[in-house]
């Protein structure tokens, strides 16, 4: 148990403690990192049955007023305008040198944006969005700590959440939200995930967080699920992760994002004078997945070397659950970044073989090898 008393709670602190949650400190949070069943149990929970996490420190922004669609259009890569209300895209925050100020995902509904960003960006975020406003008839609004958050992932999340909402969850499509009471709290059911596996992120007013955590929690329903299985779930799924994966200092392009950007939308974006000169130049690195060719573990940090010299370090790394070997990720020069490249990984002082491979790393129907 942490003792720094500066780290923040969710409403859901107590019932994490109850459960005999492991809380560590995380992005200025006091978090459950694991129950006691486990990582390895949690994790096979998410991809058997479904899992419930506490993501309530995650930061959400509100844009309101006649520009709020060309506004979030220009502060984002992606194109907000091809989205109707009623849906969500991932999407990204750009520094003015193309650099990834976070990641997001962004909501239309129909008289607002929101777009929720990641715990530990949220300040440094916010005074972003708000440098940007350049007189534009918008309000913005940071709404962080007034919404709660929990997402219920995995391939049974339908069939629990729909015992207590009467919204038609089977009518809410990928990427897509609709809004309605869960547990008699007043929900944005959005069917989004950081996991692979189907499943609902709820945004609810904070108030109401423990409500629908305890009607979705219990024998027979989602087990809770912890950082640490969060992470690994979503590093088989080549999800990046802000702050080892992405960051202040790579682009949208070099880490494989090149879906989320585009680049010909009427009036541009944020950092896009360079994501144009990068595209045409072409890119002097690539982030990639690998796995370990021996049993080592690849931690985050660990140098890699490719073409004779060191080029970077591991970015994320764990032994996937699902696939009972080691996976990580990792930039190398493009020269090097074709699927059956081989490299290597320093673990311990060893330098030992990595060999670059397709993401996501693990699809349904991928077996242990």
């Amino acid at each position: 148990m942490s003792d720094d008393t500066n780290l923040r709670r969710t409403p859901l602190y107590d019932a994490h403690v109850a459960l005999g949650a492991k809380m560590v400190p995380f992005a200025g949070w006091e978090m459950p990192v694991q129950y006691p069943a486990g990582i390895l149990k949690e994790h096979k929970a998410v991809r058997e049955d479904v899992g419930i996490f506490d993501v309530s420190h995650m930061g959400e922004f509100e844009i309101t007023g006649p520009d709020r669609l060309a506004f979030a259009n220009r502060i984002t890569c992606n194109d907000v305008n091809a989205l109707a209300a009623g849906g969500v895209q991932y999407s990204a925050l750009l520094s003015e040198q193309g650099t990834i100020v976070d990641d997001c995902t962004v909501y239309r509904f129909d008289d607002k944006v929101m777009i929720v960003v990641n715990a530990a960006n949220i300040a440094k975020d916010w005074a972003h969005v708000t440098a940007q406003k350049h007189g534009a008839n918008v309000q913005l609004r940071n709404t962080s700590d007034d919404v709660g958050l929990l997402a219920l992932q995995g391939p049974n999340a339908e069939r629990l959440l729909q015992t207590v909402t009467p919204v038609r969850l089977a009518d809410i499509g990928y990427y897509h939200f609709a809004t309605g009471p869960v547990a008699g709290v007043t929900c944005v059911i959005s069917r989004t995930g950081y996991t692979g596996e189907d499943g609902f992120e709820l945004y609810c007013p904070a108030s109401g967080t423990r409500t629908i955590w305890d009607a979705l929690t219990g024998p027979g329903k989602a087990t809770p699920i912890g950082l640490g299985a969060r992470d690994s779930l979503r590093l088989e799924m080549g999800y990046a992760l802000y702050g080892n994966d992405i960051d202040d200092s790579t682009t949208p392009l070099e880490a494989g994002l090149a879906w989320i950007v585009k680049l010909d939308k009427p009036g541009g974006f944020t950092g896009d004078p360079v994501l144009k000169r990068q595209k045409k130049e072409g890119l002097p690195r690539r982030l990639v997945g690998f796995r370990m060719e021996g049993k080592a573990f690849p931690r985050h940090g660990y140098p890699v070397y490719a073409e004779g010299r060191q080029v970077d370090l591991v970015r994320s790394g764990t032994m996937s659950p699902s696939l009972g070997y080691a996976i990580g990720t990792a930039y190398l020069p493009a020269s090097a970044s074709k699927v059956g490249t081989r490299f290597e990984v320093e673990c311990r002082g060893e330098k030992l073989p990595a060999v670059v491979v397709k993401k996501p790393f693990w699809e349904k129907g991928s077996v242990r090898k």
